[in-house]
C-alpha cells in the first residue's frame, strides 16, 4: 500500500494559483463581471447618503443652590425632588425624550411630506415613522455633549429638519421649564402665605408673652436683677452692722437705733419683694421663675427665628421660581449648527468594490480548484468521479425532458 506524501503549504498556495491560471479567461470574468456590476451601482444606480449633525450642550442645573441650606435646615435631602424641581439628570432625560418622541417626529414628517420623499407605499403611519428613525440619530459623545444627526439623500433638506427638530426641541423644553417652575412657585407662594400667618400669629403671642411676664430679654433683666439684689443685701448687711454699734454705744431706744431699724425694715422689705416677683413693672426678675421664663422665652424665640429663616427661604425660592417662569431663553445651546455636509455616508464604494472583488476571487478560485480536482478524480476513476458523473447526468435527463 502506498504512503500518501504530505503536501507544504506552499505547494498548495501554488497549485491553487495554478488551476485559476488554467482557467483564466474563467477568473477574469467571475471577477471583472460582479465588479462592473457594483460600479455601476455605486456610481450611477444607488441614491447617495449624507449624514448632518449638530453639536448641542446639555442643559445647565437649574436647581437654586438655596435648596442646600433648605434641605439641612430642614433635616432632609433631595428636597428638589419633593418640591418638583429637577436636577440636572433629569432635564437631561428630558431633553432625551423630547429628541425621541413621537410628537417632534410626526411634526418633521409632517412639514416635509416625508412620505412623499421617502415613497413610502405602506399602509400605517408608525412604518413611516420607524423609517424616519432609521436616519435619524441622537447619542451622547465622548465629552458628554449631544450629537443630534439626519441621514437622507438630500443633504439640503436634511440640514433644514435637524434645524427644525433643534428650535422645536428647545421650544418644548422652554415650554417643560416653565411649566415645571409654575408648579413650583405656585407651592412656594402657598407655603410663604402660610409661613406668614404662622409667623405673625407667633409674634403676636410672643409680644403677650413679653408683656404679661414682663419679661423682655433674659440675659440683660437677669443680670440686673442679681446685680440689684447683691446691692439690697448689702445694703442690709451694712444697715445690720450700724444698728450693732449703735445698740452698743447708746442702746436700742435711742433715736439714731430707730432710724436705723425703720431702714433695714426697708431694705428687708424690698428685698424680700424682689424674692418674690414684685418688682417686675420695673424689669426685676423673680429668681423662683426665672428658669421657666427663659426657657419658655427662649423657646418662643427660637421657634420665631425658625420661622423667619423658613420664611426668608420660601420668599427668596418664590422669587427665584417667578424669574425661571417669566424667562424663555435658549436653554439647549448649539456649539456646532448643522451645516449641508455633502460628502456621502453610503454607499462606500471603495468598500463595496473592495468586498466585491474579494468575495468574486475567492468563489471563483474554490470553482476553478473544483473543476482540477474533478479531472484529476476522473483519471483516477475514483468513486467521488463517478458520483459527480452521476450528478452531472441527472441534470442533463432534466435538461432533455425539459
Amino acid at each position: 500500500m502506498e504512503k500518501q506524501e504530505s503536501v507544504g503549504l506552499t505547494e498548495v498556495l501554488l497549485r491553487i494559483i495554478s488551476n485559476d491560471l488554467k482557467h483564466f479567461k474563467l477568473c477574469l470574468f467571475f471577477v471583472l463581471l460582479p465588479t462592473i456590476v457594483v460600479f455601476v451601482l455605486v456610481m450611477w444606480v444607488i441614491n447617495p447618503t449624507y449624514r448632518v449633525t449638530a453639536i448641542i450642550t446639555p442643559p445647565p442645573a437649574s436647581t437654586p443652590n438655596v435648596l442646600g441650606g433648605f434641605s439641612s435646615m430642614l433635616g432632609m435631602s433631595g428636597v428638589g425632588s419633593l418640591l418638583g424641581l429637577s436636577d440636572n439628570n433629569d432635564d437631561i432625560g428630558a431633553v432625551w425624550t423630547i429628541f425621541n418622541s413621537w410628537e417632534l417626529h410626526n411634526q418633521v414628517i409632517e412639514k416635509y411630506d416625508l412620505k412623499k420623499h421617502y415613497k413610502f407605499k405602506g399602509k400605517f403611519h408608525a412604518d413611516l415613522l420607524k423609517e424616519f428613525r432609521k436616519n435619524f440619530g441622537f447619542e451622547k459623545n465622548k465629552e458628554d455633549l449631544f450629537a443630534v444627526s439626519i441621514e437622507d439623500e438630500d443633504y439640503k433638506l436634511a440640514a433644514e429638519m435637524l434645524r427644525f427638530m433643534l428650535a422645536k426641541a428647545d421650544s418644548a423644553f422652554n415650554a417643560f421649564k416653565t411649566s415645571q417652575a409654575r408648579q413650583s412657585r405656585i407651592y412656594f407662594q402657598s407655603r410663604l402665605d402660610s409661613c406668614e400667618r404662622v409667623m405673625d400669629s407667633l409674634l403676636v403671642s410672643f409680644a403677650q408673652f413679653q408683656v404679661d411676664n414682663n419679661f423682655y430679654d433674659p440675659e440683660v433683666q437677669l443680670e440686673a436683677t442679681i446685680k440689684y439684689m447683691g446691692e439690697l443685701q448689702a445694703k442690709r448687711e451694712e444697715v445690720a452692722m450700724e444698728m450693732s454699734f449703735e445698740k452698743m454705744n447708746r442702746g436700742d431706744d435711742s433715736k439714731r437705733y430707730d432710724e436705723l431699724s425703720k431702714r433695714y425694715r426697708g431694705v428687708t422689705n424690698a428685698l424680700n419683694s424682689t424674692l418674690e416677683g414684685k418688682r417686675g413693672d420695673v424689669g426685676v426678675l423673680s429668681l423662683k421663675k426665672s428658669p421657666a421664663l427663659a426657657t419658655e422665652y427662649l423657646r418662643r424665640e427660637s421657634e420665631l427665628k425658625v420661622q423667619e429663616t423658613l420664611y426668608k427661604l420660601l420668599r427668596q425660592q418664590s422669587e427665584q421660581m417667578r424669574l425661571e417662569e417669566a424667562k424663555m431663553l435658549t436653554n439647549l445651546h448649539i456649539l456646532e449648527p448643522p451645516w449641508e455636509n455633502d460628502k456621502k455616508v453610503s454607499p462606500l464604494r471603495g468598500v463595496a468594490l473592495i468586498f466585491t472583488v474579494m468575495v468574486s476571487s475567492l468563489l471563483v478560485t474554490l470553482l476553478c480548484n473544483f473543476i482540477e480536482y474533478m479531472k484529476a478524480e476522473s483519471a483516477r476513476g475514483s468513486r467521488a468521479a463517478a458520483d459527480w458523473a452521476s450528478i452531472k447526468g441527472f441534470f442533463r435527463r432534466k435538461s432533455k425532458k425539459a
